[in-house]
């Protein structure tokens, strides 16, 4: 019995050695407060935690996940993961024990470069207002095949930092994500750009590399474990846009990341108020024979680094597109990193060189705020294409295009216009400003042959202007008379005003906002020319001496008639003619009616209306000349102060102000 005993505690050690070697594949820690105003000593924050593993096919001890573990939410149970406070604990009542870093299933991976088991965790804790201290998670082992620090041990380390901003509120830290791995080929020049927001909108971003000293998460504390220095010596990073230049000089091996998201509070403030880690690798490869020379990319629907707003509880359908450029190239596999809950399609071929894997997910309430997506695809060569990325917020609403109408007045022109029309504008369902990144246009076409008369780039252009729920756009160009023109926006031409600004989507149907230029050349000024008429005589029947209801006539010419008569007509009609027959009836001397109803032809009215119109044109011109020079300088004036960065900020805090204190 005991020997038995003994024997089952070591394969149970055994399996343990197993589960935690060599399985580690990098992670992030972020946080926030439920509520950023405070009240009283104590505030509730919101803990995320997400981590990958190794999903090894010919080591690890239990059955690889599939989808149906995304689905079912499956726990990943390592042993021995607590988060814990590792610094400066007598400051803050979190919980000596740690809390727990098991995961919730999200993302499976079976590729034999990836095989990535990725999950995630959200924890609530009530802690007191004094807390400042260092968190993380460290055991041991990264995996083996590493440029650097392969089989040793990780640490991944957060700041959280609660007491009061400069403003007043409680800080949020920023939020990332990634794919667990990206390939790259080796010897090619990279530009990788990590994706980093903030839910305080106005405070500025750094990123840094992880080092095992750094004084700002406390001295002796371990920002990264073995894989400090993991990347190559040569390799640069931009901190202001967590930019990675380098080149990968091994083939067939890893290459760990770790870096350190800062918030501060503004240009001149000497430290930062919270450090968000992200750890993953980069894998490099020599593409095989026969591989197309283009690698496949992710062409949409939404763009890459897009921010969408999505409510609790609707279930959101987003389609991915891949495309393909050579023949027999093929897209395998999608790696994902995905909020959990998110379900994830098979992938299918609807039509040559175009892949598509569609995503469900119905977010839930503690879900709440910003929730990173990444995908990135590769293909039967093993070529992936550059990581896509966007942000779904969760809990708010993207700021609608309102579709046209006349009535409505929602967009202005539509109808018929001047060809010297430069002013347009649209109105959105919420308050909108400028998009976060450029190359988000709106264009003029040419509705008959669908080609590009000219766009704006609304992440910088000065002929967009954004007021309210209103975008303006100033044109500088002389529409061709008897044309008719449609409008296309780009997504996010429309962004709104919180966290990652969740954008619009694009508007690419032709007949959402058009116009058309008014053609003098096409109004009535023609001559008709007739021969001589000819004159014949009709006897018409005679009539009665009632009165005829007005109301039944059609033309709103009322007739009437005092004396039944004969009504000798003459009639004009163009050779050659026929002799109208004269019908025979009682000759009776009366009163004789004839009228005459003169015809007022269209060129009539045009010749009628041009002097009129002229001297009405000349007044309004001189009437409207000091409104609209008032109306362009407000609109400039608005222009300016709205991009002023002191405005700017000022205006984003109190919008922070205002969803803080009505989200109590």
């Amino acid at each position: 019995m005991e020997w038995g005993l003994r024997l089952a505690l070591v394969l149970l050690a055994s399996l343990c050695i197993l589960l935690d070697g060599s399985h580690f594949r990098g992670g992030i820690i972020s946080w926030r407060p439920l509520n950023s105003t405070v009240t009283g000593n104590y505030t509730t924050i919101l803990i995320h935690q997400r981590y990958f593993w190794w999903r090894n096919f010919s080591s690890f001890p239990v059955p690889l996940c599939t989808e149906a573990n995304v689905i079912a939410g499956t726990p990943i149970t390592v042993s021995g993961a607590i988060l814990k406070c590792m610094k400066n604990c007598a400051s803050s009542n979190f919980p000596t024990a740690g809390i727990p870093a098991n995961m919730i299933t999200s993302d499976c991976d079976s590729n034999l470069l990836i095989e990535s088991w990725g999950g995630e965790l959200y924890s609530n804790l009530s802690l007191h207002l004094t807390t400042d201290i260092t968190i993380g998670f460290n055991s041991s082992a990264w995996l083996g095949a590493l440029y650097h620090g392969g089989g040793l041990g990780w640490s991944i380390v957060n700041r959280l930092k609660l007491t009061p901003r400069p403003d007043g509120y409680i800080n949020s830290s920023p939020v990332t994500t990634t794919l667990p791995c990206i390939l790259y080929q080796r010897n090619v020049a990279v530009v990788h750009v990590v994706q980093m927001s903030d839910n305080d909108a106005s405070d500025i971003l750094q990123c840094r590399w992880s080092n095992s000293n750094q004084t700002y998460n406390y001295d002796q504390v371990d920002e990264c474990g073995g894989v400090c220095g993991g990347m190559p010596p040569s390799t640069g990073l931009t901190g202001a846009n967590c930019t990675l230049t380098f080149t990968l000089p091994n083939a067939n091996i890893y290459y760990a990341v770790a870096l350190q998201i800062e918030d501060y509070y503004d240009t001149s403030s000497p430290s930062p108020m919270s450090s968000v880690p992200i750890q993953f690798l980069f894998y490099a490869y020599n593409p095989g024979a026969g591989a197309c020379t283009y690698v496949p990319s992710i062409i949409g629907v939404r763009p890459n680094r897009a921010c969408i707003g999505v409510p609790v509880g609707v279930q959101l359908n987003e389609t991915v597109e891949i495309q393909t450029y050579c023949p027999g190239q093929a897209i395998i596999d999608l790696v994902t990193s995905s909020p959990y809950g998110m379900q994830h399609s098979k992938i299918s071929n609807p039509s040559t060189g175009l892949w598509i894997m569609t995503l469900t997910w119905t977010p839930i309430a503690n879900q709440l705020g910003p929730q990173g997506f990444c995908a990135g695809a590769i293909d039967n060569s093993s070529l992936q294409s550059a990581p896509w990325c966007i942000t779904y917020l969760v809990g708010y609403d993207s700021p609608n295009l309102i579709l046209p109408v006349l009535v409505q007045g929602s967009a202005s022109p539509i109808g018929t216009v001047f060809s010297n029309q430069s002013l347009f504008s649209i109105q959105a369902t919420s308050a909108v400003g400028r998009p976060s990144r450029n190359t988000t246009n709106v264009c003029f076409h040419y509705d008959s042959t669908n080609a590009t008369v000219f766009c704006y780039d609304a992440g910088y252009s000065p002929n967009v202007i954004y007021t309210g729920y209103t975008i303006v756009i100033v044109t500088n160009y002389v529409w061709t008379p008897g044309q008719s023109y449609y409008v296309t926006m780009d997504n996010g031409f429309a962004s709104g005003s919180v966290f990652c600004h969740a954008e619009s989507l694009a508007i690419t149907d032709k007949t959402f906002w058009r116009f058309d230029i008014w053609n003098p050349a096409l109004s009535s000024t023609t001559t008709t020319t007739t021969t001589p008429p000819t004159t014949h005589t009709v006897t018409s029947l005679g009539t009665t001496t009632t009165s005829i209801n007005t109301a039944c006539t059609t033309s709103g010419i009322v007739v009437t008639s005092t004396n039944a008569s004969t009504t000798t007509t003459t009639a004009s009609t163009t050779p050659p003619t026929t002799a109208a027959p004269t019908t025979a009836g009682p000759t009776t001397t009366g009163v004789t009616t004839e009228s005459t109803i003169p015809v007022f032809y269209p060129v009539d009215f045009e010749n009628a209306c041009k002097q009129p119109v002229a001297i009405m044109s000349a007044v309004m011109m001189v009437a409207f000349m000091p409104i609209q020079a008032l109306a362009m300088y407000a609109a400039f004036t608005k222009f300016s102060n709205t991009f002023k960065p002191s405005n700017t900020a000022a205006k984003t805090r109190h919008q922070q102000r205002m969803k803080n204190i009505l989200r109590r």
